[in-house]
């Protein structure tokens, strides 16, 4: 088989012998990059390709790879894939379920913790040999109500770490579990009412049509005046004009984002920009940055699942589910 892998980060210099070393019976192909039009030409010709959220894999995409049977995304989200062209020309696609349940949940709790305490703040005065405490008040997490938006396996996880800290939990979701409810302790509830009484709301859905701006102009102000809101599962969840209003109108006490809306821009063809198509886009990647801007929001790019031990889960779901569909009995699909 060949088999082409983008977007292989260079700092992870172990990536490619261990897949080297798992697949040396195939002709392989690797590129820093993400898809582009030129990486594309050189591994137009592959069987299997394997991407990680950054690379869009739309119906022009697919066409040109002629011989494509297989799309690895290294991600557990799928949503930068067509899946309705996929199926149309009969091309597998395999995700990684279970990678980063406890990973993403430290990560939420990083950001929590970096605006329940002022910690970003702190850090920066410090820098700048300012050692005063005055405004750095911060508040404690025990007694706390915490909504989580989506109790999947992340939100299970913040969930745990959140009784751990003594917190109240409040979730929403379409399928219920009365069983881990009971054994966590925490409530289910509908999403006006945990908007009402949560004072953190986390995000940990799916990015869907059922899904795309959970949080949006019309609920964000249901929102417990004074709350902290933290996205780590897709920018597309919250409408970024409506975290904009409600966070320069101090509704909102701060957001800690890892996710922005339309962060896929960043990474388009320049020339791309004045494409008629795109300018909504980049206007939200705008308002994103002055959201950036203010001194009780905390972003990071993207990175909640960057651990070592996550990126290795990662690659080593992406080998076998590789290898299982070789052996043409295939695992972990999506479609």
């Amino acid at each position: 088989m060949k088999i082409a892998f983008f977007g292989i980060k260079r700092s992870e210099a172990w990536e490619k012998p261990h897949i080297r070393d798992q697949l040396k019976n195939h002709i392989l192909y690797f590129f820093d990059e993400h898809i582009t039009p030129e990486n594309i030409k050189k591994a137009k010709n592959a069987d299997i390709i394997s991407v990680f959220i950054n690379s869009k894999i739309t119906k022009e995409v697919l066409k040109q790879f002629p011989n494509l049977k297989m799309i690895a995304t290294r991600s557990t989200g799928f949503d930068h894939i067509d899946l309705k062209a996929c199926r149309k020309k009969k091309v597998i696609v395999t995700n990684v379920p279970f990678y980063g349940e406890n990973t993403v949940a430290e990560h939420t709790f990083g950001l929590i913790l970096s605006l329940s305490r002022h910690i970003h703040k702190s850090y920066v005065r410090t820098l700048n040999d300012d050692f005063s405490i005055d405004g750095l008040t911060g508040f404690d997490l025990k007694g706390k109500t915490i909504g989580v938006i989506g109790a999947g396996h992340i939100g299970l996880h913040v969930i745990k770490i959140a009784k751990g800290f003594g917190m109240n939990v409040l979730t929403y979701d379409v399928k219920k579990n009365k069983f881990l409810s009971e054994v966590l302790g925490f409530n289910y509830s509908d999403l006006d009412n945990l908007l009402a009484h949560s004072d953190i709301i986390t995000l940990h859905a799916p990015l869907n049509k059922y899904t795309h701006h959970i949080i949006n102009k019309k609920n964000i102000t249901k929102i417990k005046k004074g709350a902290i809101l933290i996205n780590t599962a897709r920018g597309g969840l919250i409408e970024t004009e409506a975290l904009y209003s409600a966070l320069k109108k101090k509704h909102l006490a701060g957001a800690g984002l890892d996710v922005i809306e339309g962060e896929e821009m960043v990474r388009e063809e320049k020339q791309r920009l004045y494409q008629e198509k795109h300018l909504k886009k980049w206007k939200q990647l705008v308002k994103d940055y002055e959201i950036f801007k203010m001194d009780n929001v905390v972003f990071t790019p993207h990175n909640a699942f960057n651990s070592k031990e996550a990126i290795k889960r990662i690659v080593d779901t992406t080998i076998t589910n590789i290898l299982s569909f070789i052996k043409k009995k295939p695992v972990n699909i999506i479609s």
